[in-house]
């Protein structure tokens, strides 16, 4: 099992937001799993355009279902990344291997899911200006701060 830290998109709909996170993923060393259907194909140019020529050195998984991805990680905490939460991401330990999942862009992970697993869900703090702050640009916040926790160890 790896002990990479893991972003994990549910369902993604936006190309370049995919593209710009496989590049933070390339960066951190961090692997990429895309739970489908998705909303765009990866071979989109907006995907290439956001990923540059990094996304040859991603490390993606792709995974048929949510079950599936659960029953390939059974022994790891994984993070469901909400604004449904007043648990903020900054009050957590995270660990190498730990697994961040992300929402679509327009409604988040559904709620059966989050209901499911209330504590380990987390948020970013944000005023009440914005309904939430840029997929692409969450994973970059929440990624960061397990790597700040774990010594930047890339």
């Amino acid at each position: 099992m790896s002990e990479k830290f893991k972003v994990v998109l549910f369902q993604p709909e936006i190309p370049s937001n995919t593209g710009n996170i496989g590049r933070i993923c390339v960066g951190a060393d961090i692997e990429l799993h895309i739970i489908k259907p998705m909303r765009f194909m990866l071979t989109d140019k907006l995907v290439k355009r956001a990923g540059l020529d990094y996304w040859d050195k991603l490390e993606l998984i792709m995974h048929n279902s949510f079950e599936e991805f659960l029953s390939s990680y059974p022994d790891i905490n994984i993070y469901y990344c909400t604004t449904k939460t007043d648990s903020l991401y900054t009050q957590r330990e995270y660990k190498a291997g730990d697994a961040f999942i992300f929402g679509p862009e327009s409604r988040g992970i559904p709620e059966d899911i989050l209901n499911e697993h209330k504590e380990y869900n987390i948020t970013i703090p944000m005023n009440s200006n914005i309904r939430s702050i840029n997929l692409s640009n969450s994973v970059a916040i929440i990624v960061f701060e397990a790597l700040r926790q774990t010594g930047f160890s890339l």
